[in-house]
């Protein structure tokens, strides 16, 4: 069996089992069920796709999104509801959530969904990686180095930034200089490309 056909089911509420597991069945999966996004961390499964219930608001997909992103679990995640809201739906795909499908759910719809995670899982996993590596190294800026990436990106110059910040063109150097050590960036495409990566909604635009 294709080892992307291992489910693993995190349903909190707990009585959802029964029609999960026999969707998958029916779909040629087996099925794993965890109570709860820490049971699944836990087991640090290598293999397979991920289907979470989005539970709002203590329990989110988003929240098992962001946990298994720091527990480095590498799956493809799909959210399951009974009344999806099309707001949620749109922040948990931009979070980086692979699908998002309605309960009950289908055997059609799982196989249609384990047929686009085979053609998309790998780049969807690489570009999410490279994502979260550089929200890692972004978030390590100070805020006049984060001002300074923001506006480089945009296509400031020093002269630009330096007025913009109210500060001069030596100091944008500098911190330039920082924030570009810090990213491990060879030079300024690099950083832009990095900032463009995170796909961090712009914060850094008021004067200090």
């Amino acid at each position: 069996m294709n080892e992307r056909h291992l489910i693993h089911f995190i349903d909190r509420a707990g009585n959802r089992d029964s029609q999960l597991v026999r969707v998958a069945v029916a779909a040629g999966c087996w099925p794993l069920v965890y109570r709860s996004v820490e049971e699944l961390c836990s087991a640090r499964p290598s293999d397979g796709i991920v289907i979470a219930s989005d539970d709002p608001p203590r329990c989110g997909v988003i929240h098992a999104f962001e946990m298994m992103t720091a527990a480095r679990i590498w799956l493809p995640l799909i959210a399951v509801s009974e009344k999806p809201i099309p707001a949620r739906v749109v922040s948990a795909i931009k979070a980086g959530v692979f699908d998002y499908l309605k309960l009950p759910l289908q055997e059609e719809w799982l196989r249609g969904a384990i047929r686009r995670i085979r053609t998309e899982a790998e780049a969807h996993v690489r570009s999410l990686r490279r994502r979260i590596e550089a929200r890692s190294r972004i978030g390590k800026l100070s805020l006049r180095e984060r001002q300074v990436l923001d506006r480089l990106a945009c296509g400031g110059s020093n002269k630009v930034i330096a007025r913009d910040l109210n500060i001069s063109p030596r100091t944008v150097e500098i911190y330039r200089a920082n924030m570009m050590a810090k990213l491990h960036a060879a030079h300024s495409a690099e950083a832009v490309r990095m900032r463009v990566e995170a796909q961090l909604d712009d914060r850094s635009t008021e004067r200090a």
